[in-house]
């Protein structure tokens, strides 16, 4: 019964409320809210070793995907971050976005491969080698050129879009990339140029704002490398799709049971859906597995 108490909150969302209604009317009797709770607890106190060997894990991997959306805890802002691969997630809930959730996770820190984000730049300070994602990169080209009159943002969204399909489709050659690396370089510079600097005015403290346009066009100056890894480097994507999926579930939480009463509830369904995520990638029963937290021998993935 624990299995199903754990599964039902962290795996479908439901909330505490209404997991008692659905135990009540499959089996009779329904549990407090308590008890599913206690349920829930006694799966992460038992999945703690599970979690330290995910992070050891991730420290060893090549290529890592980073995310984090909001969430909430007694209707305040609080964060969930996503760390994962082709065979490991790991989920950590905080009040931060940013450096001091990093190091609560106990990876990154420490991590030296490369990893796929979106630009924040938190993760930016970090030591490693960086890619960025090119479907945040497409669509605020999209909205230059569309709602900005943009016209270097239009041809520089169309040439990476092109540029991307015939790498996709192994059509793309040494001389192509030479080519659009360059094309690349003069649409930037067109960014700059037709979006100059805004000067700093009399009395006016502090860095000086500049227009979306020009910063868009100098983070692509500035990140050409890292937007551009996917030419490079066969392992990289061309977007953090791996992560964004990994992630997406927060927003059907939100929408089916709200947030947390605690931040101690946050910490307990990143662990738990941790390992199910886990185990999912790696086309283990996941089922089996919350059975076998609650039997006191965790089935556990390849590490």
């Amino acid at each position: 019964m624990g299995s199903r108490k754990a599964s039902l909150p962290t795996r479908h969302f439901i909330p505490l409320a209404r997991t008692a209604e659905i135990i009540r009317t499959l089996y009779g009797s329904a549990p407090s809210d308590g008890t599913i709770s206690l349920n829930l607890n006694v799966a992460s106190e038992r999945l703690k070793s599970f979690e330290a060997q995910v992070k050891v894990a991730l420290l060893a991997e090549p290529v890592l995907y980073a995310d984090e959306t909001g969430s909430k805890v007694n209707g305040k802002l609080h964060w969930l971050h996503i760390l994962t691969c082709a065979s490991y997630t790991l989920y950590g809930h905080h009040p931060s976005r940013g450096y001091d959730a990093l190091v609560a996770m106990g990876v990154l820190p420490d991590y030296r491969g490369t990893l796929m984000h979106d630009a924040w730049r938190t993760y930016l300070s970090l030591p490693m080698d960086h890619a960025l994602c090119n479907a945040h990169l497409l669509r605020e080209l999209r909205g230059l050129h569309e709602y900005f009159q943009q016209e270097w943002a239009g041809e520089l969204r169309s040439a990476l879009q092109l540029v991307y399909h015939l790498k996709k489709s192994g059509t793309l050659t040494d001389t192509g990339v030479e080519a659009f690396k360059a094309h690349f370089d003069t649409l930037v510079v067109a960014g700059l140029v037709s979006n100059p600097a805004e000067e700093r005015r009399g009395g006016q403290r502090g860095q000086v704002k500049q227009s979306r346009a020009r910063n868009v066009a100098l983070r692509c100056q500035r990140y050409k490398r890292e937007m551009l890894r996917f030419l490079d480097d066969d392992r990289m994507p061309f977007d953090n799709n791996l992560a964004e999926q990994g992630i997406r579930m927060m927003c059907g939480k939100r929408k089916i049971s709200g947030g947390f009463r605690s931040e101690l509830g946050g910490e307990v369904f990143c662990r738990v859906r941790s390992y199910a995520a886990t185990l999912q990638k790696q086309g283990m029963d996941v089922w089996a597995g919350l059975v076998s937290v609650f039997a006191d021998n965790v089935l556990l993935p390849v590490f």
